[in-house]
């Protein structure tokens, strides 16, 4: 499942969709949220500076990601290009922790391109806005953490990335990030931002309990008084299951603890 929030390319609507999904995990008392985030465009702005090919910006990506620094350096070490652009490099798989992160990023990449400076200064944006709007949702439990090397989307997102953790997974229980010119190929590109999660994860983590539902069966018959019924039942969303020709199993094999039933020749619900 997955949320999209179009046509706003400012950090306000990055932390109105954070927060959405935030919600989404409060209103299934999922606890314990460690909320990891990044910008694609502070390493996308470097790599252009380095004027890295593309073998070498990939090389490079894959090495960020493992925080393999060794290896950082070793690559590095043997391009030719400036010392100052090799050690803002080097030092990104660095950038990483609480918002203390901003400032040592300011010093670490004085002399990076303006479009490194304005995205370590949009992701900062996003911070602050988002201490913020946790505040107002009294959700300050939540653990936010800024990694400048954290690249998940790299080859489509546009500007800040974010993943959710909780400790008993070792991998993301929703992700999200800025896609920007979506929907181009069709004529109409706009700034966006999203994340998507899997429900069955979700329903896996979850510590609510939701109050059972009625599963009504419909039984086959052409009856317009029967139709009516259905329809009366499902405008205000109860769970009608119509039989079929053919279909095997009775309503409790469908999963029905009541059914549609002719009485006095009105169609009524009974156990």
């Amino acid at each position: 499942v997955g949320a999209e929030l179009y046509g706003h390319a400012g950090a306000e609507s990055e932390v109105e969709i954070i927060g959405l999904m935030l919600q989404t995990f409060a209103a299934l008392e999922i606890e314990n949220i460690y909320l990891d985030l990044g910008n694609v465009d502070i390493y996308r702005g470097l790599a252009k500076q380095a004027a890295l090919s593309r073998e070498d910006e990939s090389l490079l990506f894959d090495m960020l990601q493992r925080k393999a620094v060794t290896e950082i350096n070793e690559l590095l070490d043997s391009l030719s290009i400036n010392d100052n652009i090799k050690a803002m490099l080097s030092g990104l798989a660095s950038l990483h922790g609480g918002q203390e992160v901003f400032e040592k990023a300011r010093v670490l990449l004085a002399d990076a391109d303006d479009t490194v400076i304005q995205a370590v200064d949009y992701l900062e944006t996003t911070a602050q806005l988002l201490v913020q709007r946790l505040a107002e949702m009294k959700m300050c439990s939540i653990k936010l953490h800024f990694d400048l090397s954290e690249l998940h989307g790299y080859h489509y997102q546009t500007g800040v990335v974010f993943a959710a953790f909780v400790k008993q997974l070792g991998q993301a229980i929703a992700r999200g990030g800025r896609y920007d010119d979506i929907g181009k190929l069709f004529g109409r590109a706009r700034a966006a931002t999203g994340f998507s999660t899997d429900l069955k994860v979700l329903s896996q983590l979850s510590k609510k309990e939701f109050p059972g539902s009625d599963q009504i069966f419909a039984p086959l018959d052409e009856e317009q008084g029967l139709k009516e019924a259905i329809a009366r039942l499902r405008a205000p969303g109860k769970t009608v299951i119509v039989q079929l020709p053919g279909q095997q199993g009775d309503a409790a094999a469908m999963g029905c603890n009541k059914s549609l039933c002719l009485v006095d020749g009105q169609w009524t619900v009974k156990d």
